[in-house]
């Protein structure tokens, strides 16, 4: 066209970087942190195992959860078939709840579980943790008879014998081949012998595991 602007021919848009698939996105997008096997120290075990008891004790839930997840590895550590107990033989929640006003009114263990302890110094906490352990330890011995699953002496080497129990003893480490095996006594272990839970007068309300507290 003579006489007049040229118009320049158009240009393609630029091509955009193809899109990376949906899992490389979700990679990128998402790291979760890295996770260790160092084991927690001590005062983290004893809180997460008084958070995990009270929190087994107040969700039927979780506490089935928690009973699979432990019946779910054998001796090889791989899993098996998880045998759910019969609907008799599972403790009523009555009795549950029961059982933690029986630590709250001794122990305060609810109170102590319930309280935020960020901003408390651990001479502080573990103060306080000796008189929930005391408490505790009383309704405990009190209420129920305890004994070891294996009599042997803590960090003594022992045998386990082929047909051994599984829900009774865990086997942990290297574990390979078959029974028996050797290996050192971690923990002895626990068993209930007898529960002496107190009975429930007609029209209790076992929810109430700590009344309110009005002083005149």
């Amino acid at each position: 066209m003579t006489g007049g602007r040229q118009r320049g021919t158009p240009q393609p848009p630029p091509k955009r970087p193809p899109c990376p698939p949906a899992a490389t996105r979700l990679q990128m997008g998402s790291r979760s942190p890295p996770v260790t096997d160092a084991a927690p120290p001590l005062f983290s075990r004893l809180w997460l195992a008084l958070v995990c008891a009270v929190r087994i004790i107040m969700d039927a839930a979780l506490a089935r959860r928690v009973q699979r997840a432990l019946a779910s590895a054998g001796p090889s550590g791989a899993p098996v078939e998880a045998k759910a107990l019969p609907r008799s033989a599972e403790a009523p929640a009555g009795d549950a709840l029961e059982l933690l006003s029986l630590f709250q009114r001794e122990g305060r263990l609810v109170d102590f579980l319930e309280q935020e302890i960020d901003g408390f110094a651990d001479a502080q906490i573990g103060s306080a943790a000796r008189v929930v352990h005391a408490g505790c330890r009383k309704a405990l011995l009190g209420h129920f008879e305890i004994a070891r699953v294996r009599e042997e002496v803590e960090g003594a080497t022992i045998t386990v014998e082929a047909g051994f129990d599984g829900r009774s003893v865990k086997l942990t480490g290297d574990v390979r081949g078959s029974a028996p095996y050797r290996g050192v006594l971690r923990h002895s272990g626990w068993r209930v012998r007898e529960a002496r839970l107190p009975e429930r007068a007609p029209g209790h309300d076992a929810t109430i595991i700590c009344p309110a507290e009005v002083e005149l």
